[in-house]
């Protein structure tokens, strides 16, 4: 029986994967610029962990990937999609950030001879996060959780660093702690796209797993990049630059203004976190998954403000 079980699994576990593949939608918004629009959604096994916003750029010479998805089975299928854009090889994999959104489709990319990019403190969060996150995610993802490997970047980004894809530069840049301690940005000067990660939410509700005034500020220094288009880590896989970072702002001032507001009243931790922010709901996607953890984490900062 036991067996059988697994067999079933299995099965069903490969027309999944197989139907992901064949679905893998991947668009070219600029000339060599290629983007997948992941879900507004939570990962789930069903969805593959396919909730983020994947890209890739092609030079002359190579490839840069930057994310690689929720799971490997969706790392296989952006894989499979890309090779049917172009034969280059791929020479870089960029990961914005650590969450498993955005990593856990390494795997895929392991044995393509890419260099795994990413901020200088990227090594030190995996290892602190990332068996965390392999036992956290298994509910969600179950089994899609045992394909998963936690693959440090060799090359890491401390200030800025320009990639060449063969007559094709790439800017990265590591910021501040904000969305997280560990957020990278793309920009492909060719295409005028930049790709935010986690630095722009779009219709899904930002997340602060950083600092809340430090998002704040990036918010601020995001708008001083030269681009044409941008490519948020969540929502809507393309958008006018920097119009794109006015709704994230309104939310981001709004829970700040509300979490001030409580403590400067003397309201516990609870009561502040129910409240803050709730204005911005109907703007936002997820927002009961996200809006408590947020308020959450900045009354915890905001709270040792200096009067």
């Amino acid at each position: 029986m036991l067996q059988c079980t697994r067999d079933a699994l299995a099965i069903a576990l490969f027309c999944l994967f197989a139907s992901a593949a064949s679905a893998f939608d991947l668009t070219e918004i600029a000339p060599g610029v290629f983007v997948h629009q992941g879900r507004l959604a939570m990962m789930t096994r069903e969805n593959l962990g396919d909730i983020a916003n994947l890209g890739a750029i092609v030079g002359a010479e190579a490839v840069a990937v930057i994310d690689t998805g929720g799971s490997a089975a969706e790392g296989r299928a952006f894989l499979a999609a890309l090779q049917q854009r172009t034969s280059k090889p791929i020479r870089y994999v960029i990961n914005t950030h650590v969450h498993p959104d955005h990593i856990f489709g390494n795997i895929a990319f392991r044995d393509s001879g890419a260099v795994f990019v990413g901020h200088k403190n990227l090594p030190r969060a995996l290892a602190a996060r990332g068996p965390h996150y392999l036992s956290s995610f298994r509910e969600a993802l179950g089994p899609l959780v045992d394909d998963v490997a936690l693959i440090a970047p060799s090359l890491t980004v401390d200030g800025a660093m320009t990639l060449d894809l063969g007559g094709r530069g790439i800017e990265l840049r590591a910021w501040r702690t904000a969305h997280s301690d560990a957020d990278l940005t793309v920009r492909d000067s060719a295409s005028g796209t930049l790709f935010a990660g986690d630095l722009l939410f779009l219709r899904h509700v930002p997340i602060v797993d950083g600092s809340l005034l430090g998002f704040l500020a990036v918010v601020d220094e995001l708008r001083k990049i030269e681009a044409v288009r941008v490519v948020p880590g969540h929502g809507p896989a393309v958008a006018p630059w920097p119009q794109a970072l006015d709704a994230q702002a309104a939310y981001l001032e709004r829970l700040t203004r509300d979490l001030r507001r409580s403590i400067a009243k003397g309201e516990t931790l609870g009561a502040a976190a129910t409240s803050a922010g709730q204005s911005e709901k109907p703007a936002w996607s997820l927002f009961d998954d996200y809006n408590v953890r947020n308020a959450t984490a900045g009354f915890a900062e905001l709270e040792w403000e200096s009067p």
